[in-house]
């Protein structure tokens, strides 16, 4: 049953008044360190909804991919079709570890991307820097997990957003982190024997 009209009218400018206190003392501005991580999908397409906002923006963004490889995605097919000239977009690996088989490669290849990610996020023209999955990077100890939180604490620039995904984020990570997600697995059609499909997962 709903209120009335006048009493829910009372009620939600209440709420406003209390909403608009509570906006009125956020006002400082900084660049966030945010992490997408857990066992539910969507860690990468959040993130690169975002991407999409900066470039809807006209703001100069990059993304480095660590571990997905040579597949076509639509995001990254989109941006450099279209968008290149907002968007920097490098695909660093060459596919998921169990995929390659050669730590050794694997571990060069991270070392690659973060070396093409600290490039990209020192160079403040840059408004966000996506590092897409790499918390599996840093899960199997291909980069070192004090070297990337001391390069994001100590260099990166005030003003720099930085975007890192992928699942087992490490205690370290989230411990400097702005804003953490952590995505929920409660279904998935991979378990019902249904493959990745294009338009939902790539």
């Amino acid at each position: 049953m709903t209120d009335d009209p006048e009493r829910h009218a009372m009620k939600m400018a209440k709420k406003k008044a209390a909403r608009d206190k509570i906006m009125a003392t956020k006002t400082d501005e900084k660049g966030l360190i945010i992490v997408h991580t857990g066992k539910g999908k969507g860690k990468s397409s959040a993130a690169f909804g975002m991407i999409f906002r900066c470039i809807a923006h006209g703001m100069p963004c990059a993304v480095v991919q660590f571990i997905k490889g040579g597949m076509s995605t639509g995001e990254r097919d989109l941006i450099l079709s279209r968008f290149s000239d907002v968007c920097a977009f490098h695909t660093m690996g060459e596919g998921f570890t169990w995929e390659t088989q050669d730590r050794t490669r694997d571990t060069e290849m991270a070392q690659a991307a973060w070396a093409k990610a600290k490039e990209l996020i020192r160079d403040e023209a840059n408004k966000m820097v996506l590092l897409d999955e790499i918390n599996i990077a840093l899960r199997y100890d291909y980069l070192d997990i004090n070297e990337v939180v001391q390069f994001l604490a100590e260099e990166k620039p005030h003003m720099t957003h930085v975007v890192l995904t992928g699942r087992n984020a490490k205690d370290e990570l989230i411990e400097i982190a702005d804003l953490v997600t952590e995505m929920e697995l409660i279904k998935h059609p991979f378990r019902s024997g249904i493959k990745a499909q294009i338009g939902v997962e790539f």
